[in-house]
């Protein structure tokens, strides 16, 4: 029977459970990447990756199927989320191909360059109304006000249900994000995670029964043919569900750390505001700096060797994107923000095949917000307050921001 690697236990990314490692997890990665880049993490039983070649190579070659079926998970006794795990099989977040091919070029043509700019006006109405009623207030939370609605609205239409329902869509999906994003550290949550993926079932079989669904990515996806089979309505749901979690985490997150960031270093947020010309590249600098989803999972192909390391075939990898996102191999000065960095290929969307194909729109949606945020509230700053970071461990966000403003 092999031995486990032997390891340092103040190098596990448990330690994110700490809400002082929570707020600044990058010294962290910082010791990881330079005292042990393939770490095999003694509490969460997994190989832990921070360099940005390995980060490469994890993403591009091992497995994305990690998620144990219902039988197993009732053979392992933990029936009580069989619900969760009879939703995630379907996903394709956690496929590899064929079945992830098939069902991603299915989602992503809802994100095609196209279609996302003829969406542009309709984001810039949605931001400029909830800035409004900021304005209004004379105070603004950005995360209640603006990161998090923004997002939703948005997806609301872009999935063909009403606009009306999209703080319902944002609760479920910050729920179901949990399971996304955390380590199994919360048995309390489950419940509540078990709820919310029971409604955003009801939802969307109502939605697809009665009729009701406007031209969208739902409707899109139960029309479709692939060699003349259709998606049964439970990989129509799943994949819905995981699309519409992920397209909003990541947008508030963009915007709520991205803000922080600048409102963090007032001569970056200045030069922001007097050369909007950067903006593009100033987005993919936020997203490298603060990178919305902070690691995956994948599983171990073959045994292979990594960082003088043997990573047996079926053990679990944790590839940590901002970790690999901040590697002074890759990315000169990485601790320093610079809208002009030359050849930023960040990993804060991930890589290969399971790239997110909502780039496009989170891309769009950061450019709008930053840009009206920046033009429209005067005299921005960041009053004295204490920070909170929402306990979702690989989905990096805040749980409020209170700015003032002229």
């Amino acid at each position: 029977m092999a031995t486990r690697p032997v390891s340092d236990p103040s190098l596990s990314l448990f330690r994110l459970l700490d809400p002082a490692v929570l707020a600044d997890p990058y010294p962290l990665y910082a010791r990881l990447r330079t005292e042990d880049p393939v770490y095999w993490d003694p509490y969460l039983h997994s190989w832990v990756v921070t360099r940005y070649s390995d980060v490469h190579a994890v993403l591009h070659k091992f497995s994305a199927d990690r998620t144990p079926s219902p039988d197993m998970m009732r053979a392992l006794g933990l029936g009580s989320i069989e619900p969760i795990a009879a939703v995630m099989v379907k996903q394709m977040l956690f496929l590899d191909p064929p079945n992830h091919t098939i069902l991603r070029k299915l989602c992503s043509t809802a994100f095609t360059p196209r279609r996302v700019e003829a969406l542009e006006e309709r984001v810039l109405s949605v931001a400029n109304r909830l800035i409004d009623a900021a304005l209004a207030k004379g105070e603004m939370d950005v995360m209640a006000d603006f990161a998090e609605p923004f997002p939703s609205i948005v997806f609301a239409h872009l999935m063909g249900v009403p606009e009306e329902d999209h703080l319902q869509l944002k609760r479920w999906s910050a729920d179901y994000a949990q399971m996304l994003g955390n380590f199994s550290h919360n048995p309390d949550g489950i419940a509540q995670v078990l709820k919310s993926t029971a409604d955003m079932i009801a939802y969307f079989q109502h939605a697809i029964h009665s009729g009701s669904l406007n031209d969208g990515l739902v409707k899109s996806l139960v029309e479709a043919e692939i060699d003349g089979q259709k998606l049964t309505e439970e990989e129509v749901i799943a994949n819905a569900i995981v699309t519409m979690v992920g397209g909003q985490e990541t947008t508030t997150n963009l915007i709520g750390c991205g803000l922080l960031t600048l409102l963090r270093q007032p001569g970056k947020l200045a030069e922001l505001r007097d050369r909007p010309e950067i903006m593009d590249s100033a987005v993919e600098e936020l997203l490298r700096y603060e990178s919305p989803s902070q690691h995956t999972s994948r599983i171990v192909t073959e045994d292979t060797l990594m960082g003088g390391k043997l990573l047996r075939k079926g053990q679990p990898v944790m590839a940590v994107m901002a970790a690999a996102n901040r590697d002074p191999e890759r990315f000169a000065d990485p601790d320093a923000l610079d809208f002009e960095r030359k050849d930023n290929r960040h990993m804060a969307f991930g890589w290969a095949a399971h790239f997110c194909f909502g780039a496009p729109l989170a891309r769009m949606e950061g450019r709008i917000a930053f840009r009206l945020l920046l033009d429209r509230l005067t005299d921005l700053s960041l009053p004295e307050q204490k920070l909170a970071w929402r306990e979702n461990l690989g989905l990096r966000g805040l749980k409020s921001l209170g700015v003032t403003f002229g």
